[in-house]
């Protein structure tokens, strides 16, 4: 029997496969001893790859058992998964810096047993600035390289690059097309939605290239991708396109064709799409990076999806209006679409649907406390002893009370209704109807940095057309605050809710409950809304229920 041949001198757990290793480490040593950290038992040998900076190991006839010591002693097995695993995204704040992003990869490498696809937002508030820089140069910026957000967004990516010891190529290219784009607005003084979309893509371009040539740098084989050319084909409705069925299969030839030839971390744009008839780059609207996320899961049917934001997963409300608010351990994925649509700034409203069809769960981490549980989100959970799971507050809203001038009885009302909000392109939130009346209140969803609803002509216009058929009276300055809870106990939701309510001398002026039966809609005063949030966080998540359960 051969002697075993022991390879000591790993830095870190990185793993090493029977073909291609994903991890690899450039201070290997071949050698014998009882202190190694990993052995391989049977007849083998090694080559080291020059041109890497890697090992590779090769069996010649016996099975290899490859096992190896992590930081907590405890043993796991060395080999690769045979395919991708699962979906890692981060968000802008995770990434700011070159600081953060080292403490991503560290993050992303402490999970050696995954094979992960990394989605990632643009650097910090790069988005914001490239927005207004477009804003500028179409209306009141003559010479575009004077323009603040410009400078900023060029000296914190070569920062980034200088500071990560990369070259100052990985981002050249992009930062002079970015300004060549802003010039070309400038002369137009014109910033179409098309426009901003192609203008914002450059943040997500150039983190994407930053990190994958950082993890590159540190030994761990990684691929670069943007979203457009991978297969994320979309509507053409630029600043908030829709995902179409085609991108699923499209994605995953690309990714997996790709892993199965030469496994590499994929590092993807998140965010960012193309549009299937003008072929030009689309967004998926504010958070769209998530959506991104959850479609390839899908797309690859993976194991989880993992979005790492600044938080301790979804919490019972916004901890910037109650400092008390706690993680949600578990959500359903109902539960999570209400959350996001109305207000809850974790996810897009849009994300859970990937996952839901796919029923592949998602789990919501801080990637500045790793170590918290954060929330898991599945099609399912234990609803036994669940009454409210969250409070959310959407704030500045519109809302519309609509009677019929026709009598009782009349048909069509609904129908004409809501054609005229159709035609004038508005999305409806909240609803409550009867026969020859409507409540309803409007989205107050920004696009990009404009609220196109609450601008005066716009509302004027919406009550013109509709005072052709009703009276409407028009109430601005309006809250949605809304109970995600237990579909079976809304009895007790509602009767604890307005006890609350009027002991804190709140007059609730709508309310609603959605067809998914997980959350209860009420509008108050925008001045009375986040009492109210604080006041019903405290009944629910700080007091004794037994009392009226």
């Amino acid at each position: 029997m051969a002697a075993p041949t022991y390879l000591t001198g790993a830095k870190t757990p990185y793993h090493f496969s029977k073909t291609r290793s994903l991890w690899s480490y450039n201070q290997l040593n071949v050698g014998g001893g009882s202190s190694s950290v990993v052995s391989f038992r049977g007849a083998v040998r090694g080559q080291v790859l020059r041109k890497g900076g890697g090992f590779r190991v090769f069996c010649n006839a016996q099975k290899v058992d490859v096992l190896t010591r992590n930081e907590s002693n405890s043993l796991v097995s060395d080999e690769i998964s045979k395919k991708l695993s699962c979906v890692m995204k981060f968000g802008g704040s995770s990434v700011a810096s070159a600081e953060r992003m080292k403490e991503v990869a560290d993050l992303i490498l402490s999970f050696p047993e995954e094979s992960p696809v990394i989605v990632l937002s643009a650097m910090g508030k790069t988005t914001n600035k490239l927005l207004v820089a477009g804003e500028k140069a179409a209306s009141c910026v003559s010479v575009v390289s004077e323009i603040e957000e410009l400078s900023f967004v060029k000296e914190l990516h070569y920062r980034t690059v200088d500071e990560l010891g990369l070259e100052r190529t990985l981002v050249t290219d992009h930062l002079e097309e970015l300004e060549r784009l802003l010039n070309g607005i400038s002369v137009l003084k014109e910033f179409t939605p098309r426009a901003r979309d192609y203008l914002v893509s450059f943040g997500e371009c150039m983190s994407t290239r930053i990190f994958a040539a950082y993890l590159n740098k540190i030994g761990v084989k990684a691929r670069q991708y943007d979203a457009f050319e991978i297969g994320f084909i979309t509507t053409d409705d630029f600043t908030n396109a829709d995902i179409l069925e085609a991108t699923y299969p499209a994605v995953a030839k690309t990714l997996n064709g790709d892993w199965i030839k030469d496994p590499a971390i994929p590092i993807v744009t998140g965010f960012l799409g193309k549009g299937w008839r003008t072929c030009a780059v689309t967004t998926l609207g504010r958070g769209g990076s998530d959506l991104t996320a959850t479609t390839i899961g899908k797309a690859l049917g993976l194991r989880e999806i993992q979005v790492w934001k600044d938080v301790d997963g979804v919490l019972t409300c916004d901890p910037n209006i109650y400092s008390r608010a706690e993680p949600v351990p578990y959500l359903t994925f109902d539960e999570a679409a209400e959350l996001a649509y109305f207000g809850a700034q974790v996810l897009h409203p849009q994300s859970m649907r990937p996952a839901r069809e796919g029923d592949i769960p998602v789990r919501v981490k801080n990637s500045y406390n790793p170590n918290a549980p954060g929330t898991l989100i599945t099609k399912s959970r234990d609803m036994s002893k669940a009454v409210l799971t969250s409070i959310v507050l959407k704030r500045n809203v519109t809302m519309l009370d609509i009677v019929s001038t026709r009598m009782l009885g009349q048909f069509g009302f609904l129908a004409k209704v809501f054609s005229i909000f159709e035609d004038l392109g508005i999305s409806v939130d909240v609803v409550a109807t009867s026969e020859v009346s409507i409540s309803l209140t409007l989205d107050p969803s920004k696009l990009w940095s404009r609220e196109l609803i609450q601008q005066a002509s716009e509302l004027d216009h919406v009550v013109e057309e509709l005072e052709k058929i009703a009276k409407v009276n028009l109430l601005q300055h309006r809250s949605i605050i809304s109970l995600i809870g237990n579909v079976q106990r809304s009895s007790l939701v509602l009767e604890k809710a307005f006890h609350v309510l009027r002991e804190n001398g709140v007059n609730v002026q709508m309310i609603s409950q959605g067809a998914s039966k997980v959350n209860i809609s009420l509008i108050v005063n925008d001045d009375e809304a986040e009492r109210c949030v604080r006041a019903l966080h405290s009944a629910f998540f700080e007091s004794d229920m037994s009392d009226i359960d």
